[in-house]
């Protein structure tokens, strides 16, 4: 939740010194409306804004405020993402994350909507700019920048077992078949119970004892007829036959 809160922190930083350059923005709206030539209908989207740097713009102060306004947007989009993807929220959270996601998509029309009190930024235009051509655009990251912040304080009152990660979620449900797959790729050794073991080991020694019996007995009847064969020693001379 830090990590959050200082992303938000360095967004309404930049915003504070955008808002500074408000009157700059107005102009370099007006002046690629002009080189469109699209002086009748209201900036309304952020793709109509950054159609208008793209093509429209002659200059390094226009495309330097227009980038300005085009960055922070950005960056809230992906804070929105990464707030949806943090946590889970309830339905009064996700719903808030839903309509900012909603405002900063590119091809939203903006063209109704108005950032209220405290905010002035409608108050800095004049009625024709703020009824017809730039309300909309000017009220826009304001009112997310109140969602986020909206999104905080109802994240923080929520208990904490339901503030939780989405990603942990994941690996929480994955975990038992990741466990369930191991089983089945491992082979399976088959138990072998106590005393099952030691009747085996017994037979095993009553095997090599009797082996050991087996091979005596084969080498002591090997040397009796190996004796019947030779006979019993006599010494040489006339009585060797």
């Amino acid at each position: 939740m830090n990590e959050v809160r200082d992303t938000l922190k360095v967004i309404e930083d930049n915003y504070k010194l955008f808002l500074q350059q408000q009157f700059t923005f107005i102009g370099a709206l007006q002046h690629t409306r002009e080189n469109a030539h699209d002086m009748i209908r209201p900036v309304a989207s952020i793709s109509q804004v950054q159609s208008y740097m793209d093509h429209h713009c002659n200059n390094l102060t226009d495309r330097r405020i227009l980038t300005m306004f085009l960055n922070i947007c950005n960056d809230l989009s992906n804070l929105c993402h990464k707030l949806e993807t943090m946590h889970r929220g309830n339905s009064t959270t996700n719903e808030i994350l839903e309509r900012c996601k909603l405002l900063l998509n590119h091809s939203n029309d903006l063209s109704t909507i108005r950032a209220k009190y405290p905010h002035n930024v409608v108050n800095h235009l004049s009625c024709d700019e703020a009824k017809n051509h730039f309300g909309g655009v000017v009220s826009l990251i304001p009112i997310v920048l109140d969602g986020v912040k909206e999104w905080l304080s109802h994240i923080e009152k929520l208990p904490r077992h339901m503030v939780c990660n989405v990603s942990d979620t994941s690996a929480e449900k994955r975990a038992p078949q990741d466990a369930a797959s191991r089983a089945a790729i491992s082979p399976q050794t088959p138990s072998v119970h106590p005393e099952a073991q030691t009747s085996v080991s017994n037979k095993d020694c009553v095997q090599v004892q009797g082996n050991k019996r087996v091979r005596k007995k084969h080498m002591t009847d090997r040397e009796n007829h190996c004796g019947k064969l030779k006979g019993p020693w006599k010494p040489p001379g006339r009585h060797a036959f």
